[in-house]
Protein backbone atom coordinates (compact mmCIF):
# COMPACT_ATOMS: atom_id res chain seq x y z
CA UNK A 1 0.00 0.00 0.00
CA UNK A 2 3.15 2.29 0.47
CA UNK A 3 4.05 1.50 -2.90
CA UNK A 4 0.54 2.01 -4.52
CA UNK A 5 -0.42 5.52 -2.75
CA UNK A 6 3.63 6.39 -3.42
CA UNK A 7 3.25 5.84 -6.99
CA UNK A 8 -0.42 7.90 -7.30
CA UNK A 9 1.08 10.54 -5.34
CA UNK A 10 4.28 11.04 -7.54
CA UNK A 11 1.38 10.71 -10.17
CA UNK A 12 -0.48 13.64 -8.80
CA UNK A 13 2.54 15.46 -7.74
CA UNK A 14 4.62 15.98 -11.04
CA UNK A 15 0.98 15.91 -13.76
CA UNK A 16 -1.96 16.76 -11.68
CA UNK A 17 -4.95 15.34 -10.01
CA UNK A 18 -6.26 13.82 -13.41
CA UNK A 19 -3.55 11.62 -14.23
CA UNK A 20 -3.79 9.69 -10.49
CA UNK A 21 -6.49 7.72 -12.33
CA UNK A 22 -3.49 5.51 -14.34
CA UNK A 23 -1.96 4.05 -10.88
CA UNK A 24 -2.10 0.52 -11.16
CA UNK A 25 -0.53 -2.30 -9.42
CA UNK A 26 1.82 -3.79 -12.09
CA UNK A 27 3.77 -0.04 -11.64
CA UNK A 28 4.19 -0.42 -8.23
CA UNK A 29 6.29 -3.28 -8.83
CA UNK A 30 8.59 -0.70 -10.23
CA UNK A 31 9.24 1.34 -7.32
CA UNK A 32 9.28 -1.59 -4.85
CA UNK A 33 12.26 -3.27 -6.69
CA UNK A 34 13.94 0.20 -6.60
CA UNK A 35 13.29 0.09 -2.66
CA UNK A 36 14.20 -3.43 -2.39
CA UNK A 37 17.85 -2.62 -4.17
CA UNK A 38 18.43 0.79 -1.81
CA UNK A 39 21.47 1.08 0.27
CA UNK A 40 19.23 1.75 2.90
CA UNK A 41 16.27 -0.27 2.17
CA UNK A 42 14.49 2.39 0.80
CA UNK A 43 14.21 4.65 3.57
CA UNK A 44 17.06 7.35 2.22
CA UNK A 45 19.27 5.18 -0.05
CA UNK A 46 20.92 5.82 -3.28
CA UNK A 47 17.95 5.84 -4.84
CA UNK A 48 16.16 8.47 -3.16
CA UNK A 49 13.86 6.47 -2.43
CA UNK A 50 12.73 7.20 1.02
CA UNK A 51 9.27 7.11 3.36
CA UNK A 52 7.08 10.34 4.03
CA UNK A 53 3.62 10.64 6.16
CA UNK A 54 0.94 11.34 3.24
CA UNK A 55 -1.84 13.27 4.53
CA UNK A 56 -5.53 11.81 5.18
CA UNK A 57 -6.98 10.57 2.13
CA UNK A 58 -10.84 8.97 1.23
CA UNK A 59 -9.31 5.50 -0.06
CA UNK A 60 -7.62 5.17 3.27
CA UNK A 61 -10.76 6.05 5.34
CA UNK A 62 -9.17 9.41 5.85
CA UNK A 63 -6.10 8.47 7.74
CA UNK A 64 -2.65 9.54 7.15
CA UNK A 65 0.01 6.90 5.65
CA UNK A 66 3.82 6.37 5.06
CA UNK A 67 4.35 6.34 1.58
CA UNK A 68 7.04 5.35 -0.75
CA UNK A 69 8.44 8.69 -2.64
CA UNK A 70 11.27 9.10 -4.90
CA UNK A 71 12.77 7.93 -7.95
CA UNK A 72 11.06 4.71 -7.60
CA UNK A 73 7.86 5.74 -7.42
CA UNK A 74 8.77 8.72 -10.39
CA UNK A 75 9.84 5.97 -12.81
CA UNK A 76 6.69 3.78 -11.66
CA UNK A 77 5.11 7.16 -12.92
CA UNK A 78 6.29 8.06 -15.68
CA UNK A 79 5.97 4.05 -17.15
CA UNK A 80 2.42 4.12 -15.93
CA UNK A 81 1.66 7.25 -17.88
CA UNK A 82 2.81 6.39 -21.03
CA UNK A 83 1.56 2.92 -21.54
CA UNK A 84 -1.93 4.10 -20.53
CA UNK A 85 -1.44 6.50 -22.96
CA UNK A 86 -0.57 3.67 -25.34
CA UNK A 87 -3.77 2.18 -24.27
CA UNK A 88 -6.17 4.98 -24.82
CA UNK A 89 -5.22 5.67 -28.46
CA UNK A 90 -5.37 1.78 -29.44
CA UNK A 91 -9.12 1.82 -27.34
CA UNK A 92 -9.49 5.23 -29.95
CA UNK A 93 -7.74 3.33 -32.95
CA UNK A 94 -10.39 0.55 -32.21
CA UNK A 95 -13.64 2.83 -31.70
CA UNK A 96 -14.25 1.04 -28.38
CA UNK A 97 -17.65 2.05 -26.38
CA UNK A 98 -18.00 5.86 -26.71
CA UNK A 99 -15.00 6.43 -27.92
CA UNK A 100 -17.01 5.18 -31.46
CA UNK A 101 -18.29 8.86 -31.36
CA UNK A 102 -15.91 11.20 -32.90
CA UNK A 103 -16.16 14.18 -30.34
CA UNK A 104 -15.00 11.77 -26.87
CA UNK A 105 -12.68 9.60 -29.53
CA UNK A 106 -10.97 13.77 -29.61
CA UNK A 107 -11.18 14.39 -26.11
CA UNK A 108 -9.51 10.95 -25.22
CA UNK A 109 -6.57 11.51 -27.93
CA UNK A 110 -5.98 14.49 -26.47
CA UNK A 111 -5.82 13.44 -23.22
CA UNK A 112 -2.93 10.52 -24.31
CA UNK A 113 -1.17 12.88 -25.89
CA UNK A 114 -0.67 14.79 -22.72
CA UNK A 115 -0.01 11.72 -20.66
CA UNK A 116 2.68 10.20 -23.19
CA UNK A 117 4.25 13.61 -23.03
CA UNK A 118 4.09 13.35 -19.15
CA UNK A 119 5.95 9.87 -18.82
CA UNK A 120 8.38 11.42 -20.82
CA UNK A 121 9.37 14.39 -19.15
CA UNK A 122 9.26 12.06 -15.78
CA UNK A 123 11.14 9.64 -17.74
CA UNK A 124 14.63 11.80 -18.69
CA UNK A 125 14.33 13.06 -14.96
CA UNK A 126 15.28 9.78 -13.73
CA UNK A 127 16.93 9.19 -16.58
CA UNK A 128 15.07 6.65 -18.50
CA UNK A 129 14.51 6.98 -21.91
CA UNK A 130 10.43 6.06 -22.79
CA UNK A 131 11.28 6.13 -26.50
CA UNK A 132 11.45 2.24 -25.56
CA UNK A 133 8.17 1.49 -24.36
CA UNK A 134 6.42 3.80 -27.56
CA UNK A 135 8.33 1.96 -29.93
CA UNK A 136 7.27 -1.76 -28.27
CA UNK A 137 3.65 -0.21 -28.37
CA UNK A 138 3.88 0.76 -31.91
CA UNK A 139 5.03 -2.56 -33.05
CA UNK A 140 3.03 -4.37 -31.08
CA UNK A 141 0.01 -3.29 -33.28
CA UNK A 142 1.66 -4.70 -36.40
CA UNK A 143 2.94 -7.72 -35.04
CA UNK A 144 -0.65 -8.54 -34.06
CA UNK A 145 -1.86 -7.39 -37.57
CA UNK A 146 0.52 -10.20 -39.01
CA UNK A 147 -0.24 -12.80 -36.16
CA UNK A 148 -1.78 -15.91 -37.34
CA UNK A 149 -2.48 -20.23 -36.86
CA UNK A 150 1.01 -20.99 -36.34
CA UNK A 151 2.61 -17.93 -35.17
CA UNK A 152 4.20 -18.53 -32.05
CA UNK A 153 2.74 -16.56 -29.53
CA UNK A 154 5.81 -15.40 -27.96
CA UNK A 155 6.71 -13.43 -31.05
CA UNK A 156 3.45 -11.12 -29.86
CA UNK A 157 4.16 -11.25 -26.49
CA UNK A 158 7.89 -9.84 -27.40
CA UNK A 159 7.03 -6.22 -27.39
CA UNK A 160 5.73 -6.64 -23.71
CA UNK A 161 9.24 -8.09 -22.75
CA UNK A 162 11.23 -5.44 -24.18
CA UNK A 163 8.96 -2.75 -22.17
CA UNK A 164 9.35 -4.17 -19.04
CA UNK A 165 12.46 -5.36 -19.18
CA UNK A 166 13.97 -1.88 -20.27
CA UNK A 167 11.32 -0.92 -16.88
CA UNK A 168 13.29 -3.30 -14.27
CA UNK A 169 16.32 -3.15 -15.32
CA UNK A 170 16.39 0.74 -15.05
CA UNK A 171 15.42 0.18 -11.20
CA UNK A 172 19.10 -1.08 -10.75
CA UNK A 173 20.55 1.99 -12.09
CA UNK A 174 18.55 4.56 -10.08
CA UNK A 175 19.55 2.38 -7.03
CA UNK A 176 23.22 2.16 -7.76
CA UNK A 177 23.37 -1.77 -8.75
CA UNK A 178 24.16 -1.69 -12.03
CA UNK A 179 25.65 -5.64 -11.54
CA UNK A 180 21.77 -6.32 -11.21
CA UNK A 181 20.42 -4.81 -14.39
CA UNK A 182 20.96 -8.06 -16.51
CA UNK A 183 19.22 -10.51 -14.26
CA UNK A 184 16.59 -7.58 -13.43
CA UNK A 185 15.90 -7.56 -17.39
CA UNK A 186 15.25 -10.80 -17.46
CA UNK A 187 12.97 -11.10 -14.69
CA UNK A 188 11.47 -8.18 -16.17
CA UNK A 189 11.04 -9.64 -19.62
CA UNK A 190 9.33 -12.51 -18.44
CA UNK A 191 7.30 -10.78 -16.29
CA UNK A 192 5.92 -9.11 -19.41
CA UNK A 193 5.61 -12.22 -21.36
CA UNK A 194 3.12 -13.55 -18.08
CA UNK A 195 0.90 -10.91 -17.95
CA UNK A 196 0.27 -10.83 -21.47
CA UNK A 197 0.08 -14.47 -21.15
CA UNK A 198 -2.60 -14.52 -18.17
CA UNK A 199 -4.64 -11.40 -20.14
CA UNK A 200 -5.16 -13.18 -22.75
CA UNK A 201 -6.52 -16.53 -20.93
CA UNK A 202 -8.86 -14.43 -18.99
CA UNK A 203 -10.31 -12.42 -21.76
CA UNK A 204 -10.37 -15.43 -24.02
CA UNK A 205 -14.19 -16.17 -23.47
CA UNK A 206 -15.11 -12.46 -23.69
CA UNK A 207 -13.38 -11.96 -26.80
CA UNK A 208 -14.45 -14.71 -28.45
CA UNK A 209 -18.02 -13.56 -27.42
CA UNK A 210 -17.65 -10.10 -28.61
CA UNK A 211 -14.86 -11.04 -31.81
CA UNK A 212 -12.36 -9.05 -30.31
CA UNK A 213 -8.72 -10.40 -31.22
CA UNK A 214 -7.25 -12.49 -28.72
CA UNK A 215 -3.41 -13.81 -28.93
CA UNK A 216 -4.09 -17.48 -28.01
CA UNK A 217 -7.26 -17.51 -30.44
CA UNK A 218 -5.06 -15.58 -33.50
CA UNK A 219 -1.98 -17.93 -33.21
CA UNK A 220 -3.98 -21.34 -32.64
CA UNK A 221 -1.87 -21.67 -29.11
CA UNK A 222 -4.29 -23.78 -26.70
CA UNK A 223 -3.85 -23.81 -23.07
CA UNK A 224 -1.80 -26.48 -22.50
CA UNK A 225 0.92 -24.75 -24.18
CA UNK A 226 -0.18 -21.12 -22.59
CA UNK A 227 -0.02 -23.33 -19.23
CA UNK A 228 3.37 -24.65 -19.48
CA UNK A 229 5.25 -21.02 -21.07
CA UNK A 230 3.39 -19.45 -17.82
CA UNK A 231 5.18 -21.71 -15.60
CA UNK A 232 8.34 -21.32 -17.88
CA UNK A 233 8.30 -17.76 -16.92
CA UNK A 234 7.40 -17.88 -13.03
CA UNK A 235 10.19 -20.43 -12.86
CA UNK A 236 12.16 -17.92 -15.05
CA UNK A 237 11.71 -14.96 -12.66
CA UNK A 238 12.50 -16.78 -9.74
CA UNK A 239 16.07 -17.83 -10.90
CA UNK A 240 16.77 -14.39 -12.28
CA UNK A 241 15.36 -12.75 -8.82
CA UNK A 242 18.15 -15.31 -6.96
CA UNK A 243 21.16 -13.40 -9.37
CA UNK A 244 20.39 -9.78 -8.20
CA UNK A 245 21.25 -8.42 -4.44
CA UNK A 246 18.75 -6.83 -2.40
CA UNK A 247 19.36 -4.66 0.37
CA UNK A 248 15.93 -6.08 1.87
CA UNK A 249 14.27 -8.33 -1.10
CA UNK A 250 11.51 -9.79 0.96
CA UNK A 251 8.36 -7.11 -0.64
CA UNK A 252 9.71 -8.20 -3.64
CA UNK A 253 10.13 -11.74 -2.67
CA UNK A 254 6.38 -11.92 -1.81
CA UNK A 255 5.38 -10.18 -4.97
CA UNK A 256 6.92 -12.07 -7.22
CA UNK A 257 8.04 -15.52 -5.95
CA UNK A 258 4.69 -15.93 -3.68
CA UNK A 259 1.91 -14.27 -5.41
CA UNK A 260 2.74 -14.81 -9.51
CA UNK A 261 2.14 -18.30 -9.25
CA UNK A 262 -1.37 -17.71 -7.42
CA UNK A 263 -2.13 -15.75 -10.53
CA UNK A 264 -1.55 -18.61 -12.99
CA UNK A 265 -3.26 -20.82 -10.86
CA UNK A 266 -6.61 -18.25 -10.40
CA UNK A 267 -6.39 -17.51 -14.44
CA UNK A 268 -6.10 -21.18 -15.54
CA UNK A 269 -8.42 -22.19 -12.40
CA UNK A 270 -6.20 -24.43 -11.01
CA UNK A 271 -4.53 -24.67 -7.60
CA UNK A 272 -1.39 -25.22 -6.16
CA UNK A 273 1.52 -24.12 -3.47
CA UNK A 274 3.34 -20.55 -5.09
CA UNK A 275 6.25 -22.26 -4.75
CA UNK A 276 7.76 -25.68 -6.72
CA UNK A 277 10.82 -27.63 -4.91
CA UNK A 278 14.13 -27.06 -5.92
CA UNK A 279 14.77 -30.75 -6.33
CA UNK A 280 12.53 -33.55 -6.73
CA UNK A 281 11.76 -34.73 -3.35
CA UNK A 282 9.12 -33.53 -1.26
CA UNK A 283 8.11 -33.23 2.61
CA UNK A 284 9.84 -31.62 5.63
CA UNK A 285 13.54 -32.98 4.49
CA UNK A 286 13.66 -31.86 1.43
CA UNK A 287 12.38 -28.59 2.33
CA UNK A 288 14.92 -28.11 4.78
CA UNK A 289 17.78 -28.78 2.46
CA UNK A 290 16.72 -26.85 -0.54
CA UNK A 291 19.22 -23.75 -1.15
CA UNK A 292 17.89 -20.40 0.02
CA UNK A 293 20.43 -18.80 -2.45
CA UNK A 294 20.37 -14.74 -2.60
CA UNK A 295 16.89 -14.12 -3.14
CA UNK A 296 15.63 -17.05 -0.96
CA UNK A 297 12.61 -17.32 1.91
CA UNK A 298 11.84 -14.23 3.20
CA UNK A 299 13.04 -14.27 6.71
CA UNK A 300 12.09 -12.64 10.40
CA UNK A 301 8.44 -11.91 10.67
CA UNK A 302 7.64 -12.79 6.79
CA UNK A 303 9.02 -16.21 7.22
CA UNK A 304 6.11 -19.28 7.66
CA UNK A 305 5.78 -20.83 10.83
CA UNK A 306 6.11 -24.90 10.83
CA UNK A 307 3.99 -26.39 12.35
CA UNK A 308 0.97 -24.22 12.38
CA UNK A 309 -0.46 -24.18 16.24
CA UNK A 310 -3.81 -24.54 17.08
CA UNK A 311 -6.38 -21.95 16.07
CA UNK A 312 -6.35 -20.54 19.94
CA UNK A 313 -7.91 -16.68 19.49
CA UNK A 314 -5.50 -15.73 22.69
CA UNK A 315 -2.63 -16.67 21.51
CA UNK A 316 -0.12 -13.84 20.21
CA UNK A 317 -0.08 -15.01 16.88
CA UNK A 318 -3.37 -15.47 16.24
CA UNK A 319 -4.90 -11.90 17.41
CA UNK A 320 -7.11 -9.95 15.15
CA UNK A 321 -6.52 -11.28 11.99
CA UNK A 322 -2.94 -9.73 12.76
CA UNK A 323 -0.42 -11.59 10.25
CA UNK A 324 2.70 -10.71 12.41
CA UNK A 325 1.44 -11.38 15.63
CA UNK A 326 -0.32 -9.77 18.44
CA UNK A 327 -3.40 -7.81 19.07
CA UNK A 328 -3.81 -4.46 16.54
CA UNK A 329 -4.54 -1.81 18.57
CA UNK A 330 -8.10 -0.54 18.45
CA UNK A 331 -8.18 3.08 17.40
CA UNK A 332 -10.38 5.79 18.99
CA UNK A 333 -13.79 7.00 17.52
CA UNK A 334 -13.70 9.77 15.42
CA UNK A 335 -15.39 12.98 15.98
CA UNK A 336 -19.00 13.97 14.94
CA UNK A 337 -18.10 16.31 11.98
CA UNK A 338 -14.69 14.12 11.20
CA UNK A 339 -17.12 10.85 10.82
CA UNK A 340 -19.79 12.36 8.44
CA UNK A 341 -16.31 13.49 6.02
CA UNK A 342 -15.28 9.88 6.25
CA UNK A 343 -18.64 8.29 5.49
CA UNK A 344 -19.12 11.12 2.70
CA UNK A 345 -15.77 9.22 0.98
CA UNK A 346 -17.12 5.90 1.69
CA UNK A 347 -20.24 6.78 -0.45
CA UNK A 348 -18.45 9.10 -2.68
CA UNK A 349 -15.61 5.89 -3.56
CA UNK A 350 -18.21 3.13 -3.51
CA UNK A 351 -16.17 1.11 -0.46
CA UNK A 352 -19.35 1.43 1.82
CA UNK A 353 -21.32 -0.90 -1.06
CA UNK A 354 -18.74 -2.47 -2.64
CA UNK A 355 -15.34 -3.30 -0.26
CA UNK A 356 -15.21 -6.52 1.13
CA UNK A 357 -14.69 -4.83 4.76
CA UNK A 358 -14.86 -0.54 5.21
CA UNK A 359 -13.55 1.20 8.58
CA UNK A 360 -17.07 2.99 10.03
CA UNK A 361 -16.62 6.19 10.05
CA UNK A 362 -17.41 6.99 13.32
CA UNK A 363 -16.88 4.08 15.36
CA UNK A 364 -13.76 2.86 13.04
CA UNK A 365 -14.70 -1.07 13.61
CA UNK A 366 -14.61 -3.13 10.89
CA UNK A 367 -17.85 -3.47 8.88
CA UNK A 368 -18.33 -5.90 5.59
CA UNK A 369 -19.35 -4.43 2.62
CA UNK A 370 -22.90 -3.76 1.94
CA UNK A 371 -22.49 -6.25 -1.17
CA UNK A 372 -20.07 -8.53 -0.18
CA UNK A 373 -21.71 -11.80 0.49
CA UNK A 374 -20.14 -14.76 -1.25
CA UNK A 375 -22.15 -17.88 -2.65
CA UNK A 376 -18.92 -19.54 -4.20
CA UNK A 377 -18.44 -22.96 -2.39
CA UNK A 378 -15.43 -22.42 -0.44
CA UNK A 379 -13.87 -25.25 1.38
CA UNK A 380 -14.45 -26.38 4.65
CA UNK A 381 -10.83 -26.22 6.61
CA UNK A 382 -12.40 -27.18 10.05
CA UNK A 383 -10.89 -30.71 11.50
CA UNK A 384 -8.29 -31.10 8.47
CA UNK A 385 -5.05 -30.04 10.11
CA UNK A 386 -5.04 -26.07 8.74
CA UNK A 387 -3.93 -24.58 5.92
CA UNK A 388 -0.43 -24.42 4.50
CA UNK A 389 1.51 -21.69 5.73
CA UNK A 390 2.99 -20.75 2.64
CA UNK A 391 0.58 -20.86 0.24
CA UNK A 392 -3.06 -20.64 1.99
CA UNK A 393 -3.87 -24.02 0.69
CA UNK A 394 -6.74 -26.26 2.94
CA UNK A 395 -4.32 -29.19 3.35
CA UNK A 396 -6.42 -32.66 3.76
CA UNK A 397 -3.88 -34.25 5.95
CA UNK A 398 -2.75 -33.60 9.62
CA UNK A 399 0.33 -31.43 7.92
CA UNK A 400 1.16 -29.72 4.86
CA UNK A 401 3.31 -31.72 2.41
CA UNK A 402 3.04 -29.02 -0.56
CA UNK A 403 6.65 -29.44 -1.00
CA UNK A 404 7.04 -25.73 -0.35
CA UNK A 405 11.39 -25.11 0.06
CA UNK A 406 10.56 -21.84 2.45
Amino acid sequence: MAHLCGLCLALRGDHGQFARVVTNYDGLLISVLTEAQAEHGGRGGKAGTGRRTAGPCPLRGMRTASVAQGEGARLAAAVSLVLASAKVRDHVADGDGLLARRPVALAARKVADNWGRAGARTGADVGFDTAVLVDAVDRQAGIESLAGPGTPVLTVTEPTETATAAAFAHTAVLAGRPGNAEPLAEAGRLFGRLAHLLDAVEDRDADAASGAWNPLTATGTPLTEARRLADDAVHGIRLALKEAEFTDGRLAHLLLVHELPRSVDRAFGTAACGHEPDTAHTGPSARSAAPHGAFGPPQGPYAPQHPRAPHDPDHPHHGGGNPFGGEPPRPGKRGFFTGCAVAVGLCCTCKACCADEFEGPWSRRRREGWCSDCDCDCPDCSGCGGCCDCCGNCCSCDGCDCGCDC
